[in-house]
Protein backbone atom coordinates (compact mmCIF):
# COMPACT_ATOMS: atom_id res chain seq x y z
CA UNK A 1 0.00 0.00 0.00
CA UNK A 2 2.50 2.36 1.08
CA UNK A 3 5.08 1.65 -2.50
CA UNK A 4 1.53 2.82 -4.10
CA UNK A 5 1.29 5.88 -2.63
CA UNK A 6 4.62 7.09 -2.88
CA UNK A 7 4.51 5.64 -6.92
CA UNK A 8 1.20 7.77 -7.18
CA UNK A 9 2.91 11.00 -5.70
CA UNK A 10 5.93 10.57 -7.48
CA UNK A 11 3.50 9.77 -10.90
CA UNK A 12 1.97 13.12 -10.40
CA UNK A 13 4.62 15.32 -9.86
CA UNK A 14 6.65 13.28 -12.99
CA UNK A 15 3.59 14.59 -14.91
CA UNK A 16 3.66 18.42 -14.07
CA UNK A 17 6.32 18.30 -16.64
CA UNK A 18 5.33 19.23 -19.88
CA UNK A 19 4.48 15.96 -21.80
CA UNK A 20 1.00 15.88 -22.11
CA UNK A 21 -0.20 14.12 -19.01
CA UNK A 22 -2.19 15.96 -16.20
CA UNK A 23 -1.69 15.22 -12.61
CA UNK A 24 -4.25 12.59 -12.12
CA UNK A 25 -3.04 10.93 -15.63
CA UNK A 26 0.86 10.27 -13.97
CA UNK A 27 -0.36 9.19 -10.40
CA UNK A 28 -2.07 6.32 -12.28
CA UNK A 29 0.57 5.27 -14.13
CA UNK A 30 3.19 5.86 -11.02
CA UNK A 31 0.14 3.34 -9.06
CA UNK A 32 0.16 1.15 -12.14
CA UNK A 33 4.32 0.61 -12.73
CA UNK A 34 4.48 -0.20 -8.75
CA UNK A 35 2.01 -2.86 -9.21
CA UNK A 36 3.90 -4.03 -12.77
CA UNK A 37 7.26 -3.95 -10.91
CA UNK A 38 6.19 -6.27 -8.32
CA UNK A 39 4.21 -8.62 -10.90
CA UNK A 40 7.00 -8.71 -13.60
CA UNK A 41 10.04 -9.02 -10.92
CA UNK A 42 13.80 -8.18 -11.99
CA UNK A 43 14.43 -10.35 -15.16
CA UNK A 44 10.57 -9.05 -16.27
CA UNK A 45 11.41 -5.19 -15.72
CA UNK A 46 14.80 -5.47 -17.46
CA UNK A 47 13.08 -7.28 -20.06
CA UNK A 48 10.04 -4.40 -20.68
CA UNK A 49 12.72 -1.73 -20.41
CA UNK A 50 15.37 -3.42 -23.45
CA UNK A 51 11.86 -4.14 -25.25
CA UNK A 52 10.55 -0.21 -24.68
CA UNK A 53 14.58 0.74 -25.62
CA UNK A 54 14.19 -1.17 -28.94
CA UNK A 55 10.96 -0.17 -29.80
CA UNK A 56 12.45 3.90 -29.05
CA UNK A 57 14.80 3.41 -31.76
CA UNK A 58 12.74 1.60 -34.06
CA UNK A 59 10.12 4.92 -34.00
CA UNK A 60 12.63 7.11 -33.91
CA UNK A 61 14.34 5.32 -37.71
CA UNK A 62 11.25 5.36 -39.26
CA UNK A 63 10.55 8.76 -38.17
CA UNK A 64 14.30 9.91 -39.44
CA UNK A 65 13.32 8.16 -43.06
CA UNK A 66 9.84 9.70 -43.21
CA UNK A 67 11.77 13.12 -42.75
CA UNK A 68 14.61 12.65 -45.49
CA UNK A 69 11.59 11.20 -47.89
CA UNK A 70 9.48 14.29 -47.42
CA UNK A 71 12.54 16.63 -47.77
CA UNK A 72 13.98 15.48 -51.21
Amino acid sequence: MLGKIIGGVIGARAARKPGGVNETGGALMGVATVALARRFGIPGMIAAAAGSYALKRYKNKNQAKRTTIHQR
